[in-house]
């Protein structure tokens, strides 16, 4: 066995399989292309899911990758164990209907023991107990005694309906002393001697939705080697984490926190660290980033958490955006892309993780309050710590930790009970999800005489679906999918909806709500019979809503022209981060990490009305991707292109690659008027816009309410900026005035207030309801009062609105008494319906038994003589 690095495993073997005739494919991105069932790539074989079922050509009929995966599903495990991690990669060979089981196997056996030498006496493998073909490849072909293969039940792939089959599992012996040293120890076992390596998936079968397993006319390979446990393997390191794929990142955790890697709970947070950053930096390249749903969520919680452990191991500052650089030099020979997001990652890790410092300062506040709270029972309940752990993000170790200290213990039956309901609500809020194509079977279509044509008014069409499945006609009120042999309709794309419209024949009539495309360019269209049917093999009719078209044309075009102004008004890191163009606006999401000034949206909004005005042309070309990039074209971010890719320019003012529908000349696109800018998650702004009739309807709406609020004001409609201005002044002024006059009333009864005043021994109580219109004038009168005063306490109440209200004062040498406000102002707000607390010297707090206000303040009264005596 030679050493090899995790690059050199990773080129080896995408070389390897090229040699094989198979189609070196780039990792997918981490977002599924058009596949709802699932949030995140967890799988090698996941993008490729079309190819497997048939419905779809595959680039090659042999493809290998390695593929960028994500799972969360075990991230408690996460540092725990040698081998779980939240990213990970894939290595993977698939066939699909050309080499099956003895190809497999044999080249398996060829780059484990020829390319990465290793120990062949060490291999060994399992196979399913029906799967004799298997077998005998395993004993027969590859020489392999009996006593080194085992039929194991639960070598049976399959996830639902679809594609399935047995399975053979390939393991490395890693010696008995990392065994659990027991004579029954071997392939099996739950310790970690027999590591599994490579999974060889037989896809044969297709299971049904009735639990039938039918026979795949076309049966296919899907290989999957994980590339860290390789690694492992071939580093001859202990844990997934020693080797040159990870280790650098936890070495760098280790040097800021300067702690010691063979502390076990040190070891576990530098772990989980380094595991995290390397599943955030991927996720943010592929264009997620962090927010309260889907994708981002993940995201925002595995950075959380992240930040979390990084307390654990006493880092105080922000830390995590500085070991982005080690990361990016272990991984960007297999991902260059990484480099070019290199500042986006940063900024946005950067940014996150000190928004989180403010939340985990609000989450300490509560655990405090909690513990406390917890001192009689000594007991932590299972829904306050499941409560930190999902609102705030503390790692129950942490809170443990916390609580421990405190003499308090924490019930993780209750915390287990609680993760399992959220674990099944989110089960049963996807479990209606299916992802299926919902064309039928195009493998008998030619994609390269499907002809996209904008002047097409007539078609033939080849095929109609529904529910998956081909059939020869669609009647009166069916949904169904259309390919065509030409089509002007344009496919959803790039942010852009769907061209609608109508097709027709001398039999019926469709109207079409939509056009998609599929990953091999297929476009089709969904539509419903209105009248009579249509039958595949004939010639249909086809028109296009041309105003919706010219819509969409024209929101699209514009938001290329914003994109390329608000890089040159911002700066060249603003990036798009999502659009939707319809054909009322448009929408763009941007990398931006502060609100835009209104100076900088007029700026922004007169540049692109310059270009419009210039009435520029707007060029398509279709050129390869390193062509693009030599002419300076933009990657959207986050999106994913082909080799052959298709280039907008506007003059010289935008070149992006893109496939959605444009205007000939930006002078079409009309008036451009931004509508709206706001924040919508960390390091992402948000731009709605409108052009031609609906920025001419916007204007005309904006110039009769200053009309209208220019007769209001009885004034002219240049004047209404001054006229409100010298309103505004004049209530400013009214608005002191009153504040003042309702000081002076609620000061003015100081007097008679104090004159409640009672003693007890040296000590002045006063305890009173009064009259004022806000808190703020509330907490005034008592530290008025306590100015007066200068000791004792002072306890008020108010009635506002439906609710009461409560400020509780102490001098600060009384506090030395034992008198909390806190404490008092608790027992108050407990009989008003309410709950508070505090400092020593001062408490507010609320409720909302009006009624029981008197109640309240006898029970505060009480409660401070009691604490006298």
């Amino acid at each position: 066995m030679k050493y090899m690095t995790g690059n050199e495993i990773r080129k080896a073997y995408l070389e390897f399989f090229k040699g094989k005739e198979h189609l070196p494919l780039h990792s997918f991105p981490l977002i599924p292309d058009n596949d709802p069932s699932l949030l995140l790539i967890g799988a090698g074989m996941a993008p490729l899911k079309p190819y497997f079922t048939g419905k779809l050509i595959p680039p090659s009929y042999r493809v290998t990758t390695s593929q960028k995966c994500i799972r969360t599903g075990d991230i408690d495990n996460v540092g725990r164990t040698a081998r779980h991690h939240t990213f990970f990669e894939m290595l993977g060979n698939f066939s699909f209907g050309d080499y099956f089981k003895k190809e497999a196997i044999a080249w398996a056996w060829e780059f484990l023991t020829e390319v990465l030498q290793l120990d062949t006496d060490k291999l060994y493998v399992t196979v399913y107990p029906d799967d004799e073909e298997a077998y005998s490849y395993w004993h027969d072909m590859i020489g392999l005694s009996k006593d080194r293969i085992f039929k194991c039940k639960d070598n049976f792939w399959e996830i639902g309906e679809g594609p399935c089959g047995p399975d053979s599992e390939i393991f490395y012996d890693l010696g008995p002393e990392r065994g659990c040293g027991k004579d029954t120890c071997t392939v099996g076992c739950d310790c970690d001697r027999y590591l599994e390596i490579w999974n060889l998936v037989f896809s044969q079968f297709n299971r049904t939705a009735e639990g039938e397993y039918k026979p795949l006319a076309k049966k296919n390979i899907d290989t999957g080697a994980g590339l860290e446990r390789l690694a492992s393997v071939i580093q001859k390191k202990e844990s997934n984490f020693e080797t040159d794929l990870i280790f650098p990142i936890i070495e760098k955790v280790r040097d800021i926190c300067q702690g010691n890697y063979d502390d076990p709970q040190q070891k576990i947070a530098m772990k989980v660290i380094a595991d995290h950053l390397r599943a955030i930096t991927m996720m943010i390249s592929d264009g997620i980033l962090p927010s309260n749903e889907g994708r981002g969520y993940v995201l925002r919680r595995v950075l959380r958490r992240a930040v979390r452990f990084g307390r654990l191991l006493g880092i105080e500052q922000l830390f995590l955006s500085s070991l982005v650089d080690t990361v990016l030099t272990i991984m960007s020979d297999g991902y260059p892309e990484l480099r070019e997001h290199e500042a986006l990652i940063k900024k946005v890790i950067e940014t996150e993780e000190k928004q989180f410092s403010m939340t985990l300062v609000q989450g300490m506040e509560l655990l405090d309050s909690l513990i406390a709270e917890a001192s009689k029972t000594k007991t932590l309940s299972g829904s306050a710590v499941f409560k930190l752990y999902d609102t705030y993000g503390f790692p129950v170790e942490l809170t443990e930790e916390m609580a421990g200290e405190k003499g308090i213990s924490i019930d993780m039956d209750g915390f287990a009970t609680a993760m399992k309901e959220q674990q099944d609500r989110a089960r049963a809020a996807r479990a209606d999800v299916v992802a299926k194509v919902l064309t039928p079977d195009t493998t008998a279509l030619n994609s390269a005489e499907l002809i996209f044509d904008e002047t097409a008014t007539e078609a033939h069409l080849l095929m109609l679906g529904k529910d998956g499945q081909e059939v020869e006609a669609a009647h009166d009120g069916e949904t169904v999918t259309i390919i065509l042999d030409r089509t002007p309709f344009h496919a959803e794309g790039g942010g852009q909806m769907g061209d609608t419209g109508v097709i027709s024949t001398a039999s019926g009539r469709a109207v079409v709500t939509d056009t998609k495309v599929l990953p091999n360019g297929i476009l089709y269209l969904i539509a419903t019979v209105m009248e009579g049917y249509l039958k595949t093999d004939t010639i249909v009719s086809l028109a296009v809503d041309t105003e919706r078209h010219l819509a969409l044309a024209r929101n699209h075009t514009a938001t290329h022209l914003l994109h390329a102004a608000l890089r040159r008004v911002l700066g060249n890191h603003v990036n798009q981060a999502g659009s939707l163009v319809t054909p009322e606006r448009l929408r763009f999401d941007f990398t931006h990490f502060s609100p835009v000034t209104t100076d900088e949206l007029y700026e922004v909004e007169t540049l692109v009305n310059e270009e419009i005005l210039k009435n520029i042309p707007v060029t398509l070309a279709e050129m390869s991707q390193a062509e693009a990039k030599e002419k300076g074209a933009m990657a959207l971010f986050g999106e994913k292109y082909g080799d052959v890719v298709r280039v907008v320019s506007i003059g010289d003012f935008s070149c992006e690659l893109c496939g959605g529908s444009h205007v000939h000349s930006t002078g079409i696109i009309g008036p451009f008027r931004i509508v709206s800018e706001a924040g919508t998650g960390t390091g992402v702004r948000r731009i709605e816009a409108i052009t031609g009739k609906a920025a001419l309807e916007k204007a005309r709406q904006d110039a009769i309410c200053l009309q209208e609020v220019a007769h209001i004001l009885k004034t002219q409609s240049d004047g209404v900026v001054q006229r409100v201005q010298q309103l505004t002044a004049e209530l400013k002024d009214k608005e002191h005035e009153l504040q003042q006059l309702k000081k002076d009333a609620a000061l003015s009864d100081m007097e008679s207030l104090l004159a409640q005043q009672e003693q007890c021994g040296d000590v002045s109580i006063l305890v009173a309801e009064v009259h004022c219109d806000s808190m703020d004038s509330l907490r005034e009168l008592a530290d008025a009062l306590m100015d007066k005063q200068h000791q004792g306490v002072i306890l008020l109440g108010m009635v506002h609105g439906d609710k009461v209200n409560f400020v509780c004062k102490v001098a600060k040498n009384d506090t030395k008494r034992g008198l909390h406000a806190g404490n008092i102002i608790k027992v108050a707000a407990q009989k008003a319906g309410g709950n508070g607390g505090g400092r020593p010297d001062m408490a507010q707090a609320g409720g909302k038994n009006t009624d029981n206000i008197a109640v309240a303040l006898a029970a505060g009264k009480e409660t401070i003589y009691h604490i006298l005596k």
